[in-house]
């Protein structure tokens, strides 16, 4: 059967199909995922380049096919498969809404009240710097890209720099948790400056997804700001007093653990909320946050909902939506010495915007020059929290295929160089014997403990 023909075949026919392109993507994730964290990367740097080996970058080009079974796994738009795709495209952005949900259960508001002196400094910085060098670069790149008749410099301008500005506090958190630095001095002031930076960067999002889905109409621009703001008031002074004390006595009730009914009633509630803010017009992952972020100083609901969902969430949704990105990335749509040098410019001027920005603003906040690039480094890690807003630039149509494969390469690279310049940084520092009990400082990266990340 041709692929051709796929897509009329009987259902039990694409099952088969799904089964296999989901099979080889987690499996395939998790190997990757294993050998970075043998080298010291964050998993995602791993699962991130599995996308791109199956994908249309490598095994998707048309001289790998050889069953429409693997097609589907390697290029999953070819013709005749939409269906496919379009299974592949739910899971990754179901995944998105779980594992936004988690991260706002983690998310630490007590970083944003105590935000003082060096750490607001450096946030500042790490989000004015890269936002105003990503606006530039976009009107620069912008009548080389042949975008599509109608669409607007301004929306590109204005997600180019949000897509500069952020930091993946996740990420981040994991790393320092690994390198046992999240309780020092200077763990303490990134952390902080990067919470802020990651409110920022949401807010920025959140912005420019409304201004491009009202096509910049003044009127329903307006409409969906109140709508969002409305949504989140009542959900912070509302509804949060509600969930708290249902979460309470879940927790109660369960003797510490979340039962399959609570369980039942809290997914029924963060569709729920995600569908929201779908309809308000933002995207639904921004419910999902919102919903997670009101829990998070419930300690104990907050473990007993990782203890349900994070391992499944880790193990099945992530790789599907980090190989996703991957298997949407094809290396083939840069090409010419122009849209290479655009890559370059797009990596280069990122890198300068936040670890430039940050080291700088960390310099004049009285740290010394080492502590402050390893400041810089530290909040130049964008990882999962880049691909999130990339794949939303893709959905809204605001950046071509092109641009999505440029800022691929820039997320993957600022993961990349954090563990490897930090570690040649710490010695001689406050930080070495921290690090030194972790295990990261041992003879060679296979000694190294893993850098695991959800």
């Amino acid at each position: 059967m041709g692929p051709h023909l796929l897509a009329d075949a009987p259902l039990e026919t694409k099952i088969v199909a799904i089964l296999i392109q989901l099979s080889v993507i987690i499996l395939a994730a998790r190997a990757a995922a294993l050998i970075a964290r043998k080298l010291g990367q964050p998993a995602v740097v791993g699962e991130i380049l599995a996308g791109l080996v199956l994908g249309p970058s490598l095994l998707g080009r048309k001289h790998f096919f050889l069953h429409p079974c693997w097609q589907a796994v390697f290029h999953p738009s070819a013709p005749g498969l939409a269906s496919l795709h379009d299974v592949s495209t739910i899971l990754s952005q179901l995944g998105l809404i779980f594992l936004l949900f988690l991260i706002g259960l983690e998310f630490d508001f007590k970083h944003l009240r105590t935000s003082r002196g060096a750490s607001l400094m450096i946030s500042i910085t790490g989000v004015i710097l890269p936002f105003v060098l990503g606006v530039s670069l976009a009107y620069w790149m912008y009548p080389h890209l042949g975008m599509a008749q109608g669409s607007k410099p301004l929306g590109f301008a204005l997600f180019m720099g949000t897509a500069m500005s952020i930091t993946a506090i996740p990420i981040l958190g994991r790393i320092m948790m690994e390198m046992n630095i999240a309780r020092s001095r200077l763990g303490a002031i990134t952390i902080t400056a990067a919470a802020v930076d990651d409110a920022c960067g949401w807010i920025l999002l959140a912005t420019v997804s409304v201004l491009v889905r009202s096509h910049f109409d003044l009127r329903g621009t307006l409409i969906m700001i109140a709508q969002t703001l409305a949504f989140a008031l009542g959900m912070c002074f509302i509804i949060r007093p509600w969930l708290c004390q249902w979460a309470r006595s879940v927790i109660r009730n369960g003797n510490g653990s979340l039962g399959l009914n609570s369980l039942a009633i809290l997914i029924a509630i963060l569709f729920t909320s995600a569908i929201i803010t779908s309809k308000i017009g933002i995207f639904a992952i921004f419910g999902a946050f919102i919903l997670g972020a009101m829990f998070s100083e419930e300690n104990a609901f907050r473990k007993a909902v990782n203890d349900r969902l994070r391992d499944f969430v880790t193990a099945f949704f992530l790789p599907i939506f980090f190989t996703y990105t991957g298997l949407q990335t094809d290396i083939g749509e840069i090409h010419g010495w122009m849209m290479w040098l655009f890559a370059a410019a797009v990596s280069f001027l990122a890198v300068l915007g936040k670890f430039g920005g940050c080291s700088l603003a960390a310099k004049f906040s009285g740290f010394n020059t080492r502590e402050s690039i390893i400041i810089g480094i530290m909040m130049n890690t964008r990882a999962l929290m880049e691909l999130i807003v990339i794949n939303k630039g893709l959905e809204l149509r605001v950046i071509p295929p092109s641009v999505f494969c440029m800022l691929v390469i820039m997320a993957v690279l600022t993961t990349i160089m954090t563990s490897p310049l930090m570690l040649r940084l710490i010695p001689g520092t406050d930080l070495e014997p921290l690090v030194r009990q972790s295990g990261f400082l041992r003879s060679g990266p296979n000694d190294r403990r893993a850098v695991e990340v959800a």
